[in-house]
């Protein structure tokens, strides 16, 4: 929770921008590739693979001229277990810098909008005893990209929906002899809802 307060205190430290729009969303991804790869000394090594599971999100926007904007976007990513019985997937959350560009006109009440951002992923790997660790937690960088359109529903608030892809990686050894490496790539439709001041 740290690095969220620390990625808005960066945010907000840019110059004044017209328009702070905050938003808040959940959805259904699907790992369409990722691997956890599990290796310990005495056992050898074994890979699993990640199943879809639900998210949440919360995104603050600082819109300037011409359609530009600069953000801050958290993602926490459900539980899920692996393809065997040694590994489960406790949780995955993403922090990301976005750049933005939307466009107000020409599509009428719509407005399209497009987004990548850079960060760091933190995940949560619990193995089963003897393997080489009860939990660990594995930090690597990540990447999202996304694209969406949002509708007005009042004046200060509207409604959204969106695809968003998340690349992330991270290596961590565990508590006991062995390391951990992720690598996943997550794909996720998104509706959530947006206020702006």
């Amino acid at each position: 929770m740290r690095l969220l307060f620390l990625s808005l205190a960066l945010v907000s430290a840019a110059p004044a921008l017209a328009d702070v729009e905050l938003s808040f969303y959940g959805g259904w991804q699907g790992a369409s590739a990722g691997e956890v790869t599990l290796s310990n000394p005495t056992d050898g090594s074994t890979e699993e693979s990640l199943d879809g599971s639900g998210l949440y999100g919360v995104r603050a926007t600082w819109w300037g001229e011409g359609g530009f904007g600069l953000g801050a976007d958290f993602t926490r990513f459900g539980g899920d277990e692996g393809d065997g019985d040694d590994l489960s997937f406790g949780g995955l959350d993403v922090l990301t810098v976005n750049g933005m560009r939307r466009w107000d006109d020409g599509f009428g009440r719509v407005t399209p909008y497009v987004g990548a951002g850079l960060g760091v992923a933190m995940s949560e790997i619990e193995v089963a005893e003897g393997v080489g660790s009860s939990e660990a937690e594995v930090t690597g960088p990540a990447v999202s990209w996304m694209a969406g359109a949002s509708l007005p529903i009042s004046e200060s608030w509207s409604v959204f929906g969106e695809y968003k892809g998340i690349y992330a990686s991270g290596d961590a050894d565990l508590d006991e002899a062995g390391t951990v490496d992720a690598d996943t790539v997550t794909n996720s439709i998104n509706l959530g809802v947006s206020f702006s001041f």
